[in-house]
């Protein structure tokens, strides 16, 4: 039950018609609430899966509970030592504390760019993480729900070294997915204890590991399959998403999970005997949102404060993630809590499914990824919050696309929300200069705009409150089009000069419901919402216990602001879209199987090559590589090419090559990749046939990544490399000769193409 924090005074007249008077805050015991959101990896840029997922949906409930003067503790941070983040510095080169402590600036400011507001965001590699997760595992270990047992884990022969899980990739044995990670499958979320993978690689050098023995600390889940099975049953008001993926965990029987794994990076074992390992990150992570709330507290000045979000039982406390994440929070975490003892159990877990593009998850190690810092420097930050909250995926997977994105910007909050706000302010400000009164004989209309009001505010409470915020959102957007519509009715510009005082009155009628929207709509806009409390001529700024300001009544004869527009039209085409003649390429990774020279040219060699299907090629190579050299090594090809005869002999396509200098190097992949990988970069592949000459006119350039948002094509350009690592040089598509961008090309596996060698940056590729 929502517990209304203000009164509507109604005063009844002789003619029956009700007319709302004013509202009275009530007097009300703040509330707290507690909102712990998932950490990212910090091996990379976040991107827009990260926000739809588990960063935008937190952000608009905490600025709704604020509004409403609730007291909120919001934590979340940095997963600083997780095995994508040792497999990113190893690619490198580098300390994994190098690029944890890298990608935690970057993504902390990402974050603040777009708005999201934490209690506090830090990260896992402090002391007082350390200490936080070292206590809860020395407690458990004490109160017997720990065991140390010996395992079997694998391990690399080549690498000589035990394998965390994410340097092991096979086949689900669920789904099918050929790339899966040895813990998890990312595409249907299957888990696995180790052995359990189906063709397992370690990634670092492509051999398949063998299992060897060694010791670990199990966390004994059995102990609490009761108390969990009690728990889940409890909580009906858990998304049916979220309830049936746990049960599924909870009929399938829990299994004792492995702690410890053996690896140097991460929380050290606390135990005499235990050196070289390290507390599994899935164990550690979670406990974040305690050591989090304990910092936050420490930072406060009373390093208790963090109790009463923690042990008062009337505090909810609300977990916020996606679906891949759902047992850690409703199984393994509330089972940490249980075993440790006096401390709240999580009361909602709203994940979310994923966000995908074309069909694919959106990630930051396989697939496609559109990274925050990247989108951010062509699109406003309500742009995109408003996008992703109209296309959440709350119940089902929601699919990105830039059409939609131009679709929904431009005619929902462009043409619905910020033309009724520019309509009614611009048209008021020029014609009367203030804020005008209400005035008589406005009965009817009084009561139709204060109806569609309180519909409003009682739909966005309840949706919010319940975490709908596609359905908050769309009574936001309803009460906008009630606006649009009621203004067109009014039509002051009629009325303006036959009755000056009732077009005033109208104006106020509106200009009340804009008030109601800047509040409403606060939670999902924050930026464009305070610039707008501004133009309705009210002082300070949206915030906490807001909630109240809905229906205050207006500043009558205070002098109004100029208005200007709040949002703006985009151009995908224009803005966001340069790459799309990429798309006309159809590049797959492919093997050189048999080289001969070439019956009637010196300087040419036939290729026997395989894409995921034989073909042949002609290739003038002659000059630069051996047969031997050429035998067995890894190129690039473009598949659809027109099939043409080269002195004689048909080629059915062509292998990529940088040239510069005299010297010719073939594109090759920087890491696994096998005969038939598309090269997408993300994008879809082409598949119309192209002639040479239609080829030709591409731009493709060698280069070096300088950073996540820049490369040297023997020019700085703007490019979205964070998938990719400094200094090895990689090839390049720009849109045109002397573009500013450049497109990374890498393959469904997000593996980069390299280059067979070094050549001056700008290599042209043909």
């Amino acid at each position: 039950m929502v517990i209304p924090e203000y009164l509507n005074l109604w005063i009844f007249p002789s003619d029956g018609k009700v007319i709302f008077k004013k509202s009275i805050r009530l007097p009300m015991e703040r509330s707290k609430v507690f909102i712990g959101v998932a950490w990212p990896y910090a091996n990379s840029a976040i991107h827009l899966g990260h926000v739809a997922g588990s960063l935008l949906p937190p952000d608009i409930f905490s600025r709704y509970h604020r509004l409403k003067g609730h007291r909120v503790l919001m934590v979340s941070g940095s997963d600083q030592h997780g095995t994508p983040v040792t497999v990113r510095a190893d690619k490198e080169g580098v300390s994994p504390q190098q690029v944890a402590d890298r990608y935690h600036e970057i993504n902390k400011r990402a974050i603040e760019d777009l708005g999201i507001e934490f209690s506090l965001f830090t990260k896992t590699h402090t002391d007082n993480h350390i200490q936080v997760v070292q206590d809860i595992f020395l407690r458990l270990l004490e109160k017997g729900h720990m065991e140390l047992r010996e395992t079997m884990q694998y391990y690399c022969p080549t690498c000589a070294k035990f394998l965390p899980d994410r340097y092991v990739e096979g086949r689900c044995t669920k789904c099918g997915n050929e790339n899966s990670r040895s813990d998890q499958c990312d595409r249907c979320g299957a888990t696995f204890e180790v052995g359990e993978i189906a063709d397992p690689v370690c990634i670092t050098c492509n051999n398949r590991p063998e299992m060897r023995e060694t010791k670990h600390h199990f966390f004994k889940l059995t102990d609490f399959e009761d108390q969990l099975r009690s728990y889940v049953r409890g909580n009906d008001h858990w998304r049916p998403n979220v309830k049936l993926f746990t049960q599924n965990w909870l009929e399938s029987g829990l299994k004792d999970r492995p702690i410890t794994r053996d690896m140097a990076w991460g929380v050290p074992v606390p135990l005499p005997g235990m050196e070289g390992k390290v507390i599994y990150v899935w164990f550690e992570a979670v406990i974040g949102y305690l050591s989090a709330s304990k910092e936050w507290a420490m930072s406060t000045g009373d390093p208790d404060a963090w109790r009463e979000f923690w042990t008062d039982p009337e505090v909810k406390g609300y977990y916020f993630l996606g679906k891949d994440n759902i047992p850690f929070h409703t199984i393994i975490w509330p089972a940490i809590l249980m075993g440790y003892g006096g401390l709240n159990l999580p009361y909602d877990v709203p994940a979310n499914e994923f966000l995908t593009f074309k069909g694919e998850k959106l990630s930051k190690s396989k697939g496609p990824s559109i990274d925050i810092p990247s989108i951010l420097k062509v699109f406003d930050a309500d742009q995109i919050r408003y996008y992703l909250a109209s296309n959440m995926p709350e119940g089902k997977d929601a699919d990105f696309s830039w059409e939609d994105f131009e679709t929904k910007v431009n005619n929902e909050l462009v043409a619905t929300l910020g033309n009724y706000f520019h309509r009614v302010l611009s048209f008021t400000q020029k014609n009367f200069h203030q804020v005008p009164p209400l005035g008589e004989g406005l009965e009817v209309e009084t009561e139709q705009v204060e109806g569609a009001i309180a519909q409003a505010i009682a739909e966005v409470d309840a949706n919010i409150s319940s975490c709908q915020f596609k359905r908050g959102l769309k009574a936001i957007m309803d009460l906008a089009q009630f606006g649009n519509r009621f203004f067109d009715s009014c039509a002051p510009w009629s009325m303006l000069r036959s009755d000056r005082d009732r077009c005033g009155g109208m104006l106020h009628l509106n200009l009340r419901i804009v008030q109601t929207l800047a509040v409403l709509a606060h939670p999902y806009l924050p930026f464009t919402t305070q610039r707008l409390w501004a133009f309705l001529a009210n002082d300070g700024a949206i915030g906490e216990g807001s909630w109240s300001e809905i229906t205050k009544p207006l500043n009558v004869g205070r002098e109004l602001p100029e208005p200007r527009p709040l949002y703006r039209k985009v151009d995908i085409q224009q803005e966001e879209r340069p790459f799309s003649g990429f798309e006309a390429l159809d590049l797959r990774v492919g093997v050189v199987k048999e080289v001969s020279d070439h019956p009637n040219a010196d300087k040419l060699m036939v290729l026997k090559v395989d894409i995921g299907r034989p073909i042949q090629l002609v290739a003038g190579l002659k000059a630069f590589y051996t047969k031997e050299e050429l035998t067995g090594k890894k190129v690039v090809v473009i598949a659809n090419l027109q099939p043409a005869k080269l002195r004689g002999v048909e080629s059915q396509g062509m292998v990529l090559a940088a040239e510069a200098d005299g010297e010719v190097k073939v594109l090759t992949p920087s890491g696994p990749a096998e005969p038939g990988d598309r090269v997408t970069s993300g994008l879809s592949p082409g598949g119309r046939p192209l002639s040479l000459q239609e080829f030709q006119a591409f731009v493709l350039r060698t280069g070096t990544v300088l950073n996540d948002q820049e490369a040297d094509v023997g020019r700085r350009v703007r490019a979205d490399t964070s998938g990719l690592i400094k200094g090895p040089q990689a090839a390049f598509f720009l849109p045109s000769e002397g573009a500013a961008v450049a497109l990374p090309l890498f393959t469904e596996r997000k593996v980069a193409i390299g280059v067979d060698g070094e050549l001056a940056n700008g290599a042209k590729v043909r």
